[in-house]
């Protein structure tokens, strides 16, 4: 049985990174899809863990081998999901929770229906200057654009299956967590597990629930 794919988008600023760490630490059997990006790491960033970190020139090698799953240039900086990590992951029966932005994440729902589309906000765009401001890698004249941007792309959180708000970070992650449990629980995950621990009971096909 293959596995099920998350994707997790939000805009910069809304702790992505760390409540996606955090779920895959308290979850088995939980993969991640690390991106390559052509940008600089932050703070204390290392390659392999959140990020690969590759040239542009790397990057658009790989870009024209037709190596992404999706790709997205985000404020001038390129990022692309491994098409073969993922479909690998997934066909070994591992969930796959991964970080893109819109774009990305519709392509993806197109290419696999089933995919799980989940949206994490910030309580309010007040927070989330103060979050972009304290990280500190970024100008005030950058962080003015991001907000201005940030808008735009939160009104996309209405075509997500979940949304997620950040108020509370381990609030926030058990919220996401309790997503990714749940959506294990659904009869068409289940099925397969009850015909093999139950031979020889009947079960009718037709009242499960599609997707």
């Amino acid at each position: 049985m293959g596995g099920s794919l998350f994707v997790v988008s939000g805009p910069s600023g809304s702790g992505k990174s760390t409540i996606l760490a955090m779920v895959r630490k308290n979850i088995s059997g939980l993969g991640y899809s690390i991106s390559h990006t052509t940008r600089k790491p932050r703070g204390t960033e290392a390659d392999g863990k959140e990020y690969y970190f590759v040239t542009r020139e790397v990057f658009e090698e790989m870009l024209g081998k037709g190596l992404f799953l999706e790709t997205a240039d985000n404020y001038g900086c390129l990022y692309g999901t491994s098409r073969s990590s993922v479909e690998r992951q997934l066909e070994r029966g591992l969930d796959i929770i991964m970080d893109v932005d819109h774009r990305g994440a519709f392509g993806i729902r197109k290419r696999y229906g089933a995919a799980r589309l989940i949206y994490l906000l910030p309580p309010s765009l007040d927070a989330l200057r103060d979050r972009l401001l304290k990280r500190g890698s970024d100008s005030p004249e950058a962080v003015k654009k991001r907000l201005s941007m940030a808008l735009d792309e939160m009104a996309n959180c209405f075509s997500y299956d979940y949304i997620v708000i950040n108020n509370d970070l381990e609030a926030a992650t058990t919220d996401l967590a309790s997503i990714i449990l749940s959506e294990r629980c659904r009869l068409d995950k289940k099925s397969p597990l009850v015909r093999e621990l139950f031979p020889g009971l009947a079960i009718d096909d037709s009242k499960k629930t599609k997707s």
